[in-house]
């Protein structure tokens, strides 16, 4: 099994509503973290080119970027939770790379931290 991974950050606000109760609105610097896996590799030897993948993220969070997360699709009908991120990237990642990939690559994880030492990890 092969795995690559990519790193990258964004400036966001959200506001989540815990038990009924929305906190309020704050920010963070928040460090997103993209995995890659698959047992194949493509002609060239590679997953997915590193600069490929960077693209892909930075595509998947550039309209988050100092953003309210609250008034941005798809977090304007979502609770703007950091596991609710994740998946969010997860998803859109693995759209965006399914056709430029080996068959069997998929997104292994997206680690997501809103703060230092809170973070979360979605494995589709």
């Amino acid at each position: 099994m092969y795995e690559i991974t990519v790193e990258d950050e964004f400036c966001a606000a959200h506001a989540i509503v815990i038990r009924g109760e929305r906190e309020p609105l704050h920010g963070h610097n928040w460090r997103v973290r993209v995995t890659l896996a698959g047992r194949e590799l493509d002609a060239d030897g590679l997953l997915l080119d590193f600069h490929a993948l960077e693209r892909i993220v930075r595509q998947t969070i550039d309209p988050f970027r100092d953003r309210n997360l609250n008034e941005t699709a798809p977090f304007d009908r979502t609770n703007p939770t950091a596991e609710q991120v994740a998946r969010h990237i997860a998803e859109s990642v693995g759209r965006a790379v399914c056709s430029l990939v080996p068959a069997g690559v998929r997104v292994a994880s997206v680690w997501l931290t809103e703060a230092r030492g809170c973070s979360v990890v979605y494995r589709p």
